[in-house]
């Protein structure tokens, strides 16, 4: 009944740009925090940024500077705005959302974040 959907992932260079978009439907994403998570083959699922309901955000340090995390309300929909992309960040990027602030990202407790998505695939390659 309550769905997250990811999209705007695809194939990019190097240096290149993409914006991720964690769209609901069902529920209203004012009040959660929203998470993107990142899985890249034979190795475990990562944390990426989040933002809470009151748009503070936090990134992780290899992706600090390049990429940026917003909101809009109207459209019920989180970004992920990825530029100057490596190969390393090739992966399977998730949205996940828990209740008004980062606690459960913030402590490595993925496990607890309520809701999830089924993934988009982003893949940096020249």
């Amino acid at each position: 009944q309550f769905r997250l959907v990811e999209s705007g992932g695809g194939l990019v260079q190097p240096g290149g740009s993409l914006r991720l978009s964690c769209a609901a439907s069902e529920f209203n994403l004012e009040n959660y925090a929203i998470g993107w998570f990142r899985q890249a083959p034979g190795k475990e699922r990562e944390g990426v940024s989040c933002i809470s309901s009151s748009s503070s955000t936090t990134y992780e340090d290899s992706v600090k500077g390049r990429f940026i995390i917003s909101r809009d309300s109207a459209k019920n929909t989180v970004y992920l705005q990825m530029h100057s992309l490596k190969p390393e960040d090739t992966a399977v990027y998730y949205c996940a959302t828990e209740w008004l602030v980062c606690t459960f990202y913030n402590a490595n407790r993925y496990s607890k974040m309520n809701y999830w998505g089924d993934g988009n695939q982003v893949t940096v390659s020249s």
